[in-house]
């Protein structure tokens, strides 16, 4: 293969282009509608540029294949092992050519994704939505052999299923197509495999449960980064941080039944399980920084470190009975806040699991949590039994804390037995690697030279997002994707939409905090509840999360925007705390039950489109490091939840006749917000 930079997008060409058009558009010299039409030729031409090539190289290694198979068939007849070593290496030399021809595809791709984006974020306009809506699915599209990598597929397979022949030529004539799952291990095949993976991510808008978790990934992985993880990855580690997840969600949410109970068998009023329910919470607020930093150098002590924590925590919480100690309980929750290693749980996830599993694992996470979040009311309703041992009482308030206790014991020493602490390399070291990712080795610099040329050809100044788009040399390229160093800075990167995203996280949030830790309070006042019935209520609210996110991810997000789903779904939780509130004296449960089911599946909605939308615009800088994009998202969620425990119990203060309206007061005033924040941002949500 020769150099090939010349048949890359012109992304510096469509950048100034962008600007000019900017400046024109501005002096009243062109139109909207004129800078469209000439973007768009201008990107039909760049693709065909692109394609055209494409095609002819494809032609040109089948024609190789098609020779070398010739070679193939005359040594069946007439063995010779040192041809047949011969025949395989050339075989293998037409699979590294392929993969820089893979490696070709893949940058323009990204290219082709980065600059659309740009354009879009410049003008407010959903151009890409445009484009690619009317060039993918036309029958004549060239933007399809981008996309979907026409052909190319052949090709591999020709080269896998000859390469496995020659592999397997001592006596087993058996076909790759006659045991598929037949292990073929040859590194070139390997590689192909990977970087198919690739270029599939790089083509592929959407997955709605990776983005659910907010496990944001680089643009432009290596595969030198691939290797790396696959060395550091561990199926029982992955296991047990996600085993981590579910056991957290489930202590999070284990007690929300009876907190109300235990709180008065203490001779506290009720309504004080608000500030039981969010100490927890409040903790966690600090917990997300410390374990986020600590991530940075391991992995195995902070679970470690986490489960002592929350073994601790739920002893106190279980004791604080037989000691008549409010104090002691609310400690033992603040404990548990401190040992939330869900930073860790993401962190682990976007560094250690290969590419090719990752989406798998990230909905995993998402499951796990889902699962977690049904089973804590579900776990508590059966623990309807009493009767003391020794000293100690175990019944239904005490016996959450104690089956955690164990729980939590249990998982430390699987931890200590199985987990695998995988190597964390300095940041120095990544960007060496990355660096020679880049430069490559002598054969490739033709190829190398021109992913720089294209992709990354002007200034540092001309970023200006803060999203790693720049153009400037190397250094500056990496400068601009080094993580953010604190919070402020973190800040500083978010767009305004960003700003009012977040916004709609902590609203949901705080809608569903209010939902769910009031609920044993106001079932028991209205309806009169018992602690099982309560259980089952929040139990089947759990249980709606994962079936509403299929849907919504395989069939809802196929049939509209993220952004009108966005909208949709915060009117949707609007009506459902308007429904909520007790305008007459006769308040039902088929009222409390129907709006608390639309606020919370609406919610689950909304939760997921927009970390899905969040996990697409946010900067690249945010995809690593301490203070990234998933640590701030838990921060909002989390301080969403700390104000709204505690605005339970202050309006306790109010009597139980009062709490209801009080405490959806707040949240109806947040959700009109968010929705007006929405619709001011709405052209500059993807």
């Amino acid at each position: 293969m020769f150099n090939i930079s010349i048949y890359y997008i012109s992304y510096k060409l469509m950048k100034k282009k962008v600007r000019q058009y900017a400046q024109q558009i501005e002096v009243g010299i062109l139109d909207r509608r004129h800078v469209l039409k000439d973007f768009s030729r201008m990107l039909d031409n760049q693709i065909e540029k692109i394609v055209l090539f494409l095609l002819e190289q494809q032609g040109l290694l089948a024609s190789r294949i098609a020779k070398l198979n010739e070679q193939h068939e005359a040594l069946e007849q007439e063995p010779d092992i040192s041809q047949i070593t011969q025949l395989r290496e050339a075989y293998r030399a037409t699979g590294q050519d392929l993969l820089k021809l893979l490696f070709f595809v893949e940058i323009n791709a990204v290219g082709l994704r980065k600059i659309l984006k740009k354009f879009d974020k410049r003008f407010r306009y959903r151009f890409t939505d445009y484009y690619v809506r009317t060039r993918a699915n036309h029958p004549y599209s060239l933007l399809q052999q981008v996309l979907k990598h026409v052909g190319l597929g052949a090709v591999i397979g020709a080269i896998s299923r000859n390469l496995h022949e020659l592999q397997e030529h001592q006596g087993s004539y058996l076909s790759i197509y006659d045991e598929p799952a037949l292990s073929f291990q040859d590194p070139v095949v390997d590689s192909l495999k990977a970087a198919v993976d690739r270029v599939t991510r790089s083509t592929n808008f959407l997955n709605f449960l990776a983005q659910h978790a907010l496990i944001i990934q680089e643009e432009l992985p290596t595969t030198t980064d691939e290797r790396a993880d696959d060395q550091r990855y561990h199926f029982m580690s992955l296991f047990l941080n996600l085993l981590n997840t579910f056991l957290y969600m489930v202590n999070t949410y284990i007690i929300v039944p009876t907190a109300d109970d235990y709180s008065t068998m203490l001779g506290a009023p009720a309504t004080v399980c608000g500030v039981v329910i969010g100490a927890m919470a409040v903790a966690q607020v600090f917990s997300s920084v410390y374990f986020s930093a600590w991530s940075n150098k391991s992995y195995f002590r902070p679970l470690v470190f986490s489960s002592i924590v929350l073994l601790v925590g739920n002893s106190m919480y279980a004791l604080a009975l037989d000691y008549k100690s409010i104090t002691l309980l609310l400690v033992g929750r603040l404990f548990c806040g401190f040992g939330s290693a869900r930073a860790v749980n993401r962190r682990y996830i976007s560094d250690c699991v290969p590419l090719r599993i990752r989406m798998q694992a990230s909905a995993g996470f998402v499951s796990a949590s889902a699962l977690g979040m049904a089973c804590g009311p579900a776990l508590a309703g059966l623990l309807q039994t009493k009767f003391k041992i020794y000293k100690f009482t175990f019944n239904q308030v005490t016996l959450p804390g104690w089956v955690m206790t164990v729980g939590w014991f249990i998982y430390l020493i699987l931890l200590w037995i199985t987990f695998r602490e995988p190597s964390h390399e300095t940041e120095e070291k990544s960007i060496t690697q990355e660096s020679n990712a880049v430069t490559g080795p002598a054969e490739n610099d033709g190829l190398e030279k021109g992913l720089k040329k294209p992709l990354l050809s002007e200034g540092k100044q001309d970023d200006e997002h803060g999203d790693g788009e720049c153009d400037g040399s190397e250094e500056a390229f990496e400068e601009s994707r080094r993580p953010a160093t604190s919070i402020i800075s973190a800040y500083r990167l978010l767009t305004p939409s960003i700003k009012v995203q977040l916004l709609i996280y902590f609203m949901l949030k705080y809608a569903m905090e209010i939902l769910l830790s009031e609920s044993s309070v106001i079932t028991s006042y209205y309806f009169g509840w018992s602690t099982s019935t309560v259980a089952i209520f929040l139990a089947c609210l759990g249980l709606t999360v994962l079936p509403v996110n299929i849907i919504v991810g395989s069939y809802i997000s196929n049939m509209f925007e993220d952004r009108q789903i966005l909208l949709a779904s915060e009117i949707m939780v609007f009506i459902g705390v308007l429904l909520s509130f007790k305008f007459v004296d006769a308040y039902t449960v088929p009222q409390y039950v129907c709006s608390g089911l639309i606020m919370f599946v609406s919610a689950e909605v909304l939760e997921g489109v927009n970390l899905s939308l969040l996990s697409r615009v946010m900067s690249s800088r945010l995809s690593r490091g301490t203070y990234n994009g998933g640590l701030l998202s838990t921060e909002a969620g989390t301080i969403a939840r700390v104000i709204a425990d505690g605005t339970i119990t202050l309006a306790g203060y109010l009597g139980q006749s009062r709490l209801l309206n009080a405490t959806l007061l707040p949240s109806l005033f947040i959700c009109v917000a968010s929705i007006i924040a929405t619709c001011f941002t709405y052209n500059s949500l993807y």
